[in-house]
């Protein structure tokens, strides 16, 4: 027997800023589905989840939560008044000797239980939210943008998490891998209106693209109807004014009908613009080292990139990549080693925490006021890569209304701040983009506009992403961080880097919490509690490295990283291939053996190191 929804939405209608955002809305969510509910930036996707949650109150429509059923929602900016510490605050749900949960939970997360909420940065505070939904164990769990803030080592433990849960769960979400793995159920909300799709993510690209086509012929076949119809009113009506009135009203129904539909929002008319080229050469670092206090950033780390490349920097929170990256743009001065810069570059720096905009600002004075874009003397004019245009033009290509021109920075959606971030970037002539969390918060079809610019760019790209689908889609280099120094150098994107042997650390993640429940083992964190099933996280005793060979492996990858970054030069000639073809075979293939050879030999050095 089927067992009756948690929650029930009939007929909600609700009103935001004088426009209908839904109208007649009704869904049901059953125990242990797993929905993705995607949709453009500002479609209402957040608003619904408040909904959904009863935080929301709508104009008109009921709720329904089954007697006994429990939502939660995850808290995007929490309230952590009365709360002396995150874990505090994480636990405030749970009974009575259950705080093991939270425990496990921050184990997964990485998060501090001790730490100060005033003291604690906001994707901090964003993990202690998570936390607490995650531990309350909720028969519905509601979770807006979870993996943001997340490195990529606490979305596979999340991933696993969710997985194997009891729980039902919607998701929204930026990261395609994370909806992938994890929904069988979509909600698309689309200009008012919530489709249902019992498939999970991986189908809904498809399936969009199929409505968008059944909508473009249905209306093409209207207005050819119209338009017949009004012909006829034109050259027949005179004659058969009396028999034919029916079809005069006809044609204003149809008319009506046609003014009726709701356009579909547009692509951003988002574009990165080389301003020319740098040097063949954008950077060179030469066994550069960085430390802060006892906390070693990196050691001994050298790579060439040049132009052209996507470089991407990846590994988990806390590991360097931002500090490796403003090293190599200059922005920091390594302790040790050399670094050079190539010439002619233009960069532009995308900040993964938003900071060039001022949330009391509006739009408008977010582009007039930065004085490389703003046209001086002109209020209501920026610089486009070299051409006036207008504010509210400019604004418009990215998707902003008429009415938003005006608001304040703070009234946006996190993808509409990403969006207008990129605005002021875009308005630049670069020949160096700089990406720190560029996917965060971004709809997908934002999120395949930027892959797209950014895989076209006539330039070199230096990014920060916790986004495996975009690091597949965009790398042709990944350093992978994994603390302590460590940084190791594969070609391609996060796929090719596994398939190299490359390990992140998954291995040392804590259980999932029901998982670890299952275990019944005695200890979390060194700490106990009188009351539920305890767990241990221990590690086994690694084996001691073997100097000899270490030292006889580091001089191998030494040999062969310089004998690639030679065949890298040689082909690096556009004209190679033309003028000696024969040269140009041979060398690919020595660069291909030495790249194999040297992924081996890395593999090797990694055992032999642990």
């Amino acid at each position: 027997m089927a067992q009756p929804p948690i929650l029930t939405l009939t007929d909600i209608a609700l009103t935001f800023g004088g426009d209908p955002l839904f109208s007649g809305l009704s869904l049901a969510i059953h125990p242990g589905e797993r929905i993705c509910l995607v949709g453009r930036n500002g479609s209402g996707k957040s608003t619904l989840m408040k909904v959904m949650e009863g935080r929301g109150e709508a104009d008109g429509g009921e709720r329904f939560v089954q007697p006994g059923a429990t939502v939660s929602y995850m808290e995007q900016d929490p309230d952590f008044a009365g709360f002396s510490t995150l874990g505090e605050f994480a636990s405030a749900d749970l009974e009575p000797g259950a705080e093991w949960r939270v425990e496990a939970v921050a184990e997964g997360l990485k998060l501090a239980l001790d730490q100060d909420p005033a003291q604690a940065s906001g994707g901090e505070r964003r993990r202690a939210a998570l936390a607490r939904l995650l531990a309350s164990e909720p028969d519905l769990m509601l979770l807006d943008e979870p993996t943001n803030h997340l490195d990529i080592q606490a979305i596979a433990w999340l991933e696993e998490h969710l997985k194997s849960t009891r729980s039902a769960y919607v998701l929204i979400s930026h990261d395609r891998a994370f909806l992938r793995a994890l929904t069988r159920t979509t909600l698309w909300v689309d200009r008012g209106e919530v489709r249902r799709l019992d498939r999970g993510f991986e189908a809904f690209e498809d399936w969009r693209d199929k409505v968008f086509e059944e909508e473009d012929l249905q209306r093409h076949k209207l207005d050819r109807l119209i338009k017949e119809e009004a012909r006829w009113a034109v050259e027949g009506i005179s004659a058969r004014r009396k028999r034919n009135q029916g079809r005069v009203r006809r044609l204003g129904e149809l008319r009506e009908e046609r003014a009726g539909q709701i356009r579909r929002q547009g692509t951003a008319a988002m574009e990165f613009r080389s301003s020319g080229k740098s040097g063949r050469l954008v950077v060179e670092a030469t066994g550069i080292a960085k430390r802060y206090d006892e906390t070693v950033i990196v050691r001994d780390f050298s790579i060439r990139v040049m132009r052209g490349e996507r470089l991407a920097l990846v590994g988990p929170n806390g590991a360097g990549k931002t500090t490796l990256l403003k090293m190599l743009i200059g922005l920091e001065k390594p302790d040790s080693g050399e670094l050079r810069l190539g010439t002619g570059l233009a960069s532009v720096f995308l900040d993964q925490n938003r900071a060039a905009l001022d949330p009391e600002s509006s739009l408008w004075e977010a582009l007039t006021g930065d004085p490389e874009i703003g046209v001086s003397g002109r209020a209501d004019q920026v610089m486009v890569r070299g051409t006036p245009r207008h504010v509210v033009g400019y604004l418009k290509d990215f998707l902003f209304t008429d009415q938003q021109v005006r608001s304040p920075v703070k009234a946006l959606s996190g993808g509409e701040r990403a969006r207008l971030l990129l605005a002021k970037l875009m308005a630049r002539d670069s020949n160096l983009l700089v990406l720190d969390e560029p996917t965060n918060d971004l709809d997908v079809e934002t999120l395949d506009l930027l892959q797209e610019l950014v895989s076209d760019y006539d330039g070199t790209v230096i990014l920060v992403s916790h986004d495996r689908d975009f690091l597949d889609r965009v790398a042709t280099t990944t350093v992978l961080m994994e603390g302590d120094g460590r940084a190791t150098v594969y070609a391609g994107g996060w796929s090719d880097m596994l398939s190299q042997g490359g390990k992140p650390a998954y291995e040392k993640r804590a259980q999932p919490v029901h998982q670890a429940y299952a275990n019944g083992k005695t200890q979390v964190s060194g700490r106990s509690s009188d009351r539920g099933p305890r767990m241990t996280l221990e590690q086994p005793e690694e084996p001691k490295a073997n100097p000899v060979k270490v030292a006889a492996l580091e001089a191998e990858m030494e040999k062969l990283a310089a004998e690639i970054a030679k065949l890298e030069d040689f082909l690096a000639d556009p004209e190679l291939f033309t003028r000696e073809p024969v040269k140009f075979e041979k060398a690919t293939a020595g660069l291909v053996e030495r790249q194999e050879r040297l992924a081996a030999v890395e593999e090797e050095w990694l055992e032999a190191s642990a």
